[in-house]
């Protein structure tokens, strides 16, 4: 068994207000990301202006935000929230669904494209390359310095008791979502950007990578107390990660058969 590194959730704190290691997460992801896009702007010669980029991001900054904790509240805890619906403004009690967060950014996003006049499948693969760093890295380095998402009971060599988690040793479950949510896909994903494909096809290359990622790492990962196994074995998470195979499957086949215009 290895030692839970015990490391404060709070960076630093000024009276009532503090900075954590999860908000700090969210701002590098973007941060990174949003340079990463710009650089491959510039790499490619592409004419889109950076007041556009700018909007997108602010955009989809707030598509993630509200779809994280909606997509939470529909997804896992509905019935709860129905009785305390005031607790769905709580953000800082936790809950927020990658999921939900997902369909929100990208929904946002489109809305922007469509007021400043650009095709979203121009722009998306940009995009999408660069979001593992934030949430597959960042942000599972945060969940794992709040002692969150851990992982189920188990013996393994690696096996770490969280603070969160009771006296029992478990799979430090964030760690391998770092590893394949994080570092492969962004590598692999980082990889395959210069390749000659349809604009569209790197998303649903994300969406089905991610989706078997995330489905795999649920069968060491506990399941959220309040649902358990919602599907026989399987829990909500490895459900909504199944139905994004099938998204993803289904993108990356109309977008090879579509005739692209421009």
């Amino acid at each position: 068994m290895i030692p839970y590194p015990d490391i404060d959730p709070e960076i630093v704190r000024v009276g009532p207000v503090a900075i954590r290691w999860y908000g700090l997460a969210y701002l590098l992801g973007f941060a990174t990301s949003f340079l990463l896009v710009k650089y491959q702007i510039r790499k490619n010669g592409l004419k889109i202006k950076e007041d556009f980029i700018e909007a997108l991001y602010t955009y989809a900054i707030l598509g993630l935000l509200f779809g994280s904790r909606l997509g939470y509240v529909i997804f896992y805890d509905l019935r709860s929230y129905l009785q305390h619906p005031l607790e769905i403004f709580a953000v800082w009690h936790g809950g927020m669904s990658y999921h939900g967060g997902l369909i929100g950014s990208v929904v946002c996003g489109v809305i922007c494209c469509r007021k400043f006049q650009i095709d979203p499948w121009k722009i998306i693969d940009l995009v999408i390359v660069t979001a593992p760093i934030g949430q597959g890295i960042l942000g599972r380095i945060a969940n794992f310095i709040n002692g969150e998402l851990y992982g189920r009971a188990t013996d393994v060599p690696w096996a770490m008791v969280f603070p969160k988690g009771g006296p029992l040793p478990r799979h430090p479950s964030q760690l391998y979502e770092l590893f394949l949510e994080g570092v492969v896909l962004f590598s692999l994903l980082w990889v395959l950007k210069d390749r000659s494909f349809k604009s569209g096809v790197l998303t649903a290359i994300y969406i089905i990578a991610y989706g078997s990622f995330r489905f795999f790492v649920e069968f060491f990962r506990e399941p959220d107390p309040q649902l358990g196994f919602i599907l026989g074995p399987f829990s909500m998470g490895q459900v909504l990660s199944f139905l994004m195979i099938l998204a993803g499957m289904g993108m990356l086949h109309y977008r090879n058969k579509v005739r692209i215009s421009y």
